[in-house]
């Protein structure tokens, strides 16, 4: 664990107040949710809560599927990291945080398809997983997460059945959540 050098009292609720630097720095905003946990040292862990996190499996099967069925490589991501992929370098991608301008993407529940954009994304910061269309995935209300299809070394904007996959993925997926 790093050490940053604040120091907060518990309160006589019990509430202790994350101090905004890191709350930037790990993206985390009010309401957001938190796990909190102990760890083998005796310290207390605030870890942000991922809907997607707990069915990583099932979108590891998910992604691969749609790779399977289609030939598409295929990235799911919830909102800090790459959780699931298919199709592509599973060490260049997988647990790696998301590039800043899908994380826009997903605050402005946002779809971005590579044909009509003046722009080219990255899944990561690494320029080489380029995107070829995304979609939010949109639980009750909340934005937890994104599926997106990338570009190959043939093709670079997607066709109508890509897009239809990458949008029925983001759509079941967020019917999981609600389950």
């Amino acid at each position: 664990m790093k050490a940053t050098g604040i120091v907060r009292r518990i309160d006589d609720l019990g509430r202790v107040v994350i101090p905004k630097e890191i709350r930037r720095s790990l993206r985390i905003r009010e309401g957001e949710p938190l796990e909190i946990y102990t760890n083998d040292e005796g310290g207390v862990v605030f870890k942000k809560y991922s809907p997607i996190g707990e069915v990583g499996e099932f979108t590891k099967q998910y992604a691969e599927a749609i790779n399977k069925s289609s030939g598409i490589p295929v990235a799911i991501c919830d909102l800090d990291n790459v959780i699931a992929v298919a199709g592509i370098s599973k060490k260049d991608y997988l647990k790696k945080p998301i590039s800043p301008q899908i994380y826009s993407l997903l605050e402005k529940r946002q779809v971005f398809d590579a044909d009509s954009a003046d722009i080219e994304l990255s899944i990561t910061d690494d320029p080489e997983g380029r995107i070829s269309y995304f979609s939010p995935i949109i639980s009750e209300g909340s934005v937890v997460g994104g599926v997106m299809s990338l570009k190959g070394p043939n093709k670079l904007s997607p066709d109508e059945t890509e897009k239809k996959l990458i949008n029925t993925g983001s759509l079941f997926l967020s019917r999981q959540f609600e389950i």
